[in-house]
């Protein structure tokens, strides 16, 4: 094994990655792990729907437009989230490793790693996390993998964390890595402004997902962080089309600019209609808009013509435990309508809060079955009792939607999933 201390080596990759092409990062990774005493690296980053880890390209796979299309180019490997070694460890967050037999004795761990040397080598799978934002798993072969080179391998996959997320809002080349077919124009409007999937400190989690990803139309949602205050938002537009993306995209810069100014949820709300009236007229859009003070717990929120939140308390929804009168949509042009009341509750350590577009909820199978609030809540309710992560809850809760429509939503869905847990503080 190499001699380098730890923190050398990962000074050296720090040092390397301010000017480092994305497309130079597996080998990067490659070089750094066998300094750390592996012999083979690579990195896997999930497809923007959460359906497969895929292995970054090589730099050469890299510079070719169209690799995988039929000209001569290799597809990149693909390995399962839900039926695979890989898999588990993303989705649990948790390292995983080969049986002691070796690379050759798991269907998921061959293939792209690098110096597998034959029966002997073992292969483990650490999960990339950016903060607490899964980003895909790093793919880690050696003769031993013991505890003390296990933390060297997490060590080099929170620094590829950092260098994913820092290269990725410019980077073509991941971007087309993580997409499995071409986005609408609606969609890629909407995805330019989100923020990150998952965000969260000691005290609380935020974690939310939306469908269609490539062809959603008004759905979107914000969240952030801060000091002490947790901002959450979910708008969804009326209509499906290019201008219900444009209204979204601006009742979201409306939200943002005010709150960042100092105002408050009555201003938010106040300022989007008035965007909306100016630029939009005749597009409606309803919103839930909240503030969780992390520090009490204290819950302040809006509603705009939106399903209420729902709490989810003792692995279960409390049925009607926010619910208030429905201040009427933003955007009706013409009406005098005061500003929407600001709703107030107080949370308990532990408890999570559920935001959901009607597209959740009124999804209907070929039969016209509602997907409904008790489906709803038994899966997410069964996901985090189960102790999976807030991000793991969502996506399955996503999965079984799609199932219940057969893979085609006549809506956008979306979900946001906000956790209280002063106690890990």
């Amino acid at each position: 094994m190499d001699s380098d201390p730890l923190g050398s080596v990962l000074a050296d990759v720090l040092a390397s990655s301010h000017r480092l092409a994305p497309r130079a990062i597996p080998r990067l990774v490659q070089d750094t792990g066998r300094r750390l005493g592996l012999t083979g690296a690579r990195v896997y980053v999930a497809d923007l729907q959460q359906h497969t880890l895929v292995a970054l390209p090589s730099p050469e796979q890299a510079g070719r437009r169209g690799a995988g299309d039929g000209d001569g180019t290799v597809e990149p490997e693909r390995l399962l989230v839900d039926n695979s070694l890989a898999g588990r460890a993303y989705r649990t967050e948790t390292a995983q490793l080969s049986r002691p037999e070796g690379a050759g004795g798991d269907s998921d761990s061959g293939g792209g790693g690098g110096g597998n040397g034959g029966g002997s080598e073992r292969t483990g799978w650490i999960p990339i996390v950016d903060g607490i934002g899964r980003i895909g798993v790093l793919r880690v072969t050696a003769p031993e993998l013991d505890p003390p080179l296990l933390h060297r391998c997490e060590a080099l996959a929170g620094l590829v964390a950092m260098i994913l997320a820092t290269k990725q809002p410019y980077s073509d080349v991941l971007t087309r890595t993580m997409r499995t077919q071409p986005m609408s124009l609606q969609a890629e409007l909407l995805w330019g402004f989100l923020p990150p999937r998952t965000i969260g400190t000691a005290a609380v989690t935020s974690s939310a997902l939306l469908e269609p990803a490539y062809e959603v139309g008004g759905d979107t949602y914000d969240h952030c962080l801060a000091g002490d205050l947790l901002h959450l938002t979910l708008l969804d537009a009326m209509g499906h089309d290019l201008a219900s993306g444009g209204c979204s995209a601006t009742a979201l810069a409306a939200c943002r600019s005010t709150r960042r100014a100092g105002g408050g949820l009555d201003d938010i709300a106040v300022q989007i209609d008035r965007t909306l009236e100016r630029w939009l007229p005749e597009r409606l859009l309803t919103c839930v808009i909240a503030v969780l003070d992390t520090s009490t717990g204290r819950l302040d929120w809006i509603n705009c013509g939106h399903p209420p939140p729902l709490l989810i308390r003792d692995r279960r929804i409390v049925s009607g435990a926010l619910d208030r009168p429905s201040h009427p949509p933003l955007g009706l042009t013409g009406y005098a309508i005061p500003p929407p009341p600001v709703h107030t509750a107080h949370l308990q350590p532990g408890d999570r809060l559920l935001l959901i577009t009607d597209g959740v909820t009124d999804a209907r199978s070929a039969t016209g079955e509602l997907f409904g609030e008790e489906r709803l809540a038994d899966i997410v309710v069964r996901a985090l009792s189960d102790g999976l992560p807030a991000p793991e809850a969502l996506r399955r809760l996503i999965q079984q939607i799609l199932v219940h429509q057969d893979q085609r939503l006549s809506d956008d869905a979306t979900v946001l999933l906000a956790e209280w847990h002063p106690e890990r503080g």
